[in-house]
C-alpha cells in the first residue's frame, strides 16, 4: 500500500512511518522541506495528490511548546498549521482521478469537556464550549470530503489523547524533572489523564488504513485513540516515580502552571476527561500497552 502522511516528520509520524515500512508499505511525507520520500504542501498544491491507497494528516504547531508565549499569534499558529494542511489535503483527495481507499486525521480529545465523572465514548455528542474544542470542531470539518469523494474514500476521525513515547510528546518534557527527583502532581492531581503509547497510537492508524471494510459513507468513522485504563494524573505521577525510582513529593499548583503557559492552554494539564476507546476496540484493534507501568517502563527503558 502506498501511504501518504501529512506531518510524517514528527513524533508520531516518525513512529507511524517506521511502522508502515516495517509492515511493507511505501511512505511519502508531506513536509515544508523537500527531500527523499517527501513532497511539500506547496506541490501537494500545485500538483495535486500523488497515486496513494491511503492518506493521513498529522500536522499541527505543539500545543505545549515551551518556546512560545501564549498569544494571539501562537493560537492562529495552532489553528492554521492544523485546519490549512486539512483542508489542502481534503481538496487533493477529492480532486484526486484514482482517489485512496482512507483517508485518516487524527485530532484530539479535546472536544470532550472536562469532568471527573463523565465518561466519553465516540459515541457522546458534544458542542464547542472553548477555544481547543472549537479548534477541534474546525479541524474535523475541514477534513470532510465532498458527498461524491465519499462515496470512493473511508474517512477515519482519531482523537487521541497524551500521547506517551520516548522520543517526543510529553514524556520529552517531564522526564528530566521526574529524574532529578523534582516530578509532581498537576493541580489537584484528580482530574482524568487519558493517554495512549505512540505505538499503540500508530497502530490504530496502520489498522484503520487497512482495514477499510466499512463502506464510506459521508460521515466519517470515530476511534477515540485512548488506552483503556481510566487513569488520573495523580496515578500518571506516581506510577512514572515508581518506574524511574524517584520521589513525587513536589505539587505544581494550577495558578503556576497557569501563568507559565496561560489558562486556556493549561487546561490539558490541569483538567481532563475520562475517554473510553468503544469504537476502536470494537474496531478489532489489540493494543500493547494497556496500563501506564508497562508503558512507562518500556518508554524509560526498564
Amino acid at each position: 500500500m502506498r501511504v501518504l502522511v501529512g506531518g510524517g516528520s514528527g513524533f508520531v509520524g516518525r513512529e507511524l512511518t517506521r511502522l508502515l515500512r516495517d509492515k511493507g508499505h511505501e511512505v511519502t511525507v508531506i513536509s515544508r522541506r523537500p527531500g527523499p520520500g517527501r513532497i511539500t504542501w506547496v506541490d501537494l498544491e500545485s500538483r495535486g495528490l500523488p497515486p496513494c491507497e491511503g492518506a493521513v494528516n498529522l500536522a499541527g504547531e505543539n500545543l505545549l511548546n515551551p518556546l512560545r508565549w501564549w498569544n494571539e499569534s501562537y493560537k492562529n499558529d495552532l489553528f492554521s498549521s492544523r485546519v490549512d494542511t486539512t483542508k489542502s489535503l481534503a481538496r487533493s483527495i477529492a480532486a484526486a482521478p484514482s482517489p485512496p481507499r482512507s483517508w485518516v486525521l487524527v485530532s484530539g480529545v479535546a472536544c470532550y469537556k472536562p469532568s471527573l465523572t463523565v465518561e466519553y465514548t465516540e459515541d457522546s455528542e458534544w458542542t464547542p464550549f472553548d477555544l481547543l474544542s472549537n479548534l477541534v470542531s474546525e479541524w474535523e470539518a475541514s477534513a470532510l470530503l465532498p458527498e461524491d469523494a465519499a462515496k470512493a474514500t473511508k474517512q477515519v476521525v482519531i482523537r487521541p489523547g497524551a500521547v506517551l513515547g520516548r522520543d517526543g510528546g510529553a514524556m520529552k518534557q517531564v522526564l528530566l524533572p521526574f529524574w532529578l527527583g523534582l516530578g509532581g502532581t498537576l493541580g489537584s492531581g484528580r482530574q482524568p489523564f487519558p493517554w495512549i503509547h505512540v505505538t499503540d497510537l500508530a497502530g490504530i492508524i496502520v489498522h484503520a488504513l487497512e482495514n477499510p471494510e466499512d463502506a464510506p459513507s459521508p460521515s466519517p468513522q470515530v476511534l477515540n485513540g485512548v488506552a483503556p485504563a481510566l487513569n488520573t494524573n495523580r496515578e500518571f505521577t506516581k506510577a512514572l516515580g515508581r518506574v524511574l525510582g524517584r520521589p513525587t513529593v513536589i505539587p505544581i499548583p494550577a495558578f503556576l502552571i497557569n501563568a507559565l503557559l496561560g489558562s486556556e492552554r493549561a487546561l490539558v494539564l490541569t483538567q481532563g476527561q475520562k475517554v473510553l476507546p468503544k469504537k476502536t476496540q470494537e474496531a478489532g484493534f489489540e493494543y500493547k500497552y494497556l496500563d501506564l507501568v508497562s508503558a512507562l517502563a518500556e518508554i524509560v527503558g526498564s
